[in-house]
């Protein structure tokens, strides 16, 4: 979309990924469609600030088990028509070859129809798996006045990590432009500023369309190319001395915190999956769900208000340092360092500890709950304890991870 005698810009979201790492999560989802933070997906905080920075003509480009996904965006994300504002979700078509997107750069390749339709003058790309907030006008208007064909946002991280990501080697001559584009390097080159940092890939890019056209045609027909945006696309703008960097630590949000500004989680595994989301639960949060001067939009369903009700014994419901959805009920029961979805119900001496419960579940009365992700409609019977015993966990059949943490998939009967 133009803003008023701005440039017209759509925004394309990449919404494909299998999400291997989060299983069990994604057994029966796509990794955009993954619930977080009770009433949310995943998706929602690309979209959201994507609809904040005023760019409202987006389509979402999706591919694995993507029907709970397509439900969402369609249901929840509808845009004003008469302003020819819109987010569609866009399967993969098949338009060019029997097969599907091959990558991220195949998947642009094969919906450019959409850019040939709407013919903006810039095209944002993002991913749709990361929790934080970002103004991508801002972005826009430093890729505008650079003149480059590409700006990939940036986010500072320890140099010890750098093998765990892209990382971004800047000019020395220009900070602004990078040098070289490095898949996760065992031999980082630190920031100039900052010799203990690195500048990481956060997935998200500004493109000069045009530009952007013919890299992912070009790409597509290296047979040697994997077809990604950030190993294949951007490596080649470098080359070609065309490529910007957008150092996502100067982005300003509205509303922010000193706690929760240039906050930015990969939430690609269970442990960071969890670990987000002890973040929210802090009483000065880490991440601020709370900031309505930027808000993340979803819907979250017609569920009744929460409730705290006294249980059996007279035994009050209490929950502390929690986030705790519509729909839920806490009867005679204690839910601390937790996040409830909405619609758990927990019964009476249960107790809920540094948790993740998502839609529907059920704690049954005296069940213990610690250090565990829930997934939908799980029904923990009277007595049963999950995530105290790590070894019982996993005879049981459910994943536990490095860290400790148990995860019972969808749907699953447990046993007392």
């Amino acid at each position: 979309m133009a803003a008023r005698g701005g440039p017209k810009v759509l925004a394309v979201v990449l919404a494909g990924g299998e999400g291997k790492r989060l299983m069990p999560l994604t057994t029966d989802r796509a990794k955009p469609a993954v619930p977080f933070g009770g009433i949310y997906r995943l998706i929602d905080f690309a979209l959201s600030n994507l609809a904040n920075s005023g760019y409202l003509q987006m389509v979402v480009l999706t591919q694995y088990k993507s029907h709970s996904l397509d439900r969402h965006v369609t249901k929840t994300w509808r845009m004003s028509t008469m302003l020819g504002n819109y987010v569609a979700p866009v399967p993969a078509q098949q338009r060019v070859g029997k097969h599907w997107f091959a990558g991220s750069a195949d998947a642009i390749f094969q919906s450019l129809n959409l850019i040939h339709d709407e013919k903006p003058d810039y095209v944002v790309v993002v991913g749709a798996d990361h929790v934080y907030r970002m103004d991508f006008s801002d972005m826009v208007a430093q890729h505008v006045e650079s003149g480059a064909s590409v700006t990939v946002a940036a986010i500072r991280q320890p140099i010890g990590l750098a093998d765990q990501f892209g990382v971004i080697e800047v000019s020395g001559d220009d900070p602004s432009r990078i040098a070289q584009f490095r898949e996760k390097p065992s031999d980082p080159q630190p920031l100039p500023d900052s010799p203990g940092e690195v500048l990481a890939s956060m997935g998200n890019y500004v493109f000069t369309a045009a530009d952007l056209v013919d890299a992912v045609t070009r790409d597509a027909d290296d047979e040697d190319s994997k077809h990604d945006m950030g190993g294949d696309i951007v490596p080649w703008f470098v080359e070609q001395a065309r490529a910007a960097v957008f150092d996502f630590s100067t982005s300003t949000i509205p509303g922010a915190t000193d706690r929760d500004r240039g906050y930015w989680r990969d939430v690609g595994t269970l442990d960071s999956y969890y670990d987000a989301h002890m973040d929210l639960v802090s009483i000065h949060p880490v991440f601020n769900l709370y900031n309505y001067a930027w808000p993340i939009m979803t819907e979250a369903g017609h569920f009744p208000p929460a409730k705290f009700v006294v249980g059996a014994s007279q035994r009050d419901g209490v929950a502390v340092n929690s986030i705790v959805s519509p729909g839920c009920i806490v009867s005679g029961s204690t839910v601390s360092d937790s996040v409830l979805s909405p619609n758990v119900r927990t019964h009476s001496f249960s107790a809920v500890t540094g948790s993740v419960l998502l839609d529907n579940v059920e704690v049954g009365r005296s069940a213990q709950v610690n250090r565990a992700i829930v997934d939908k409609d799980v029904v923990i019977p009277e007595g049963v304890s999950i995530g105290v015993d790590p070894e019982l966990d996993r005879r049981r059949g459910f994943t536990v991870t490095e860290s400790g943490i148990t995860v019972i998939g969808k749907g699953t009967v447990i046993e007392r």
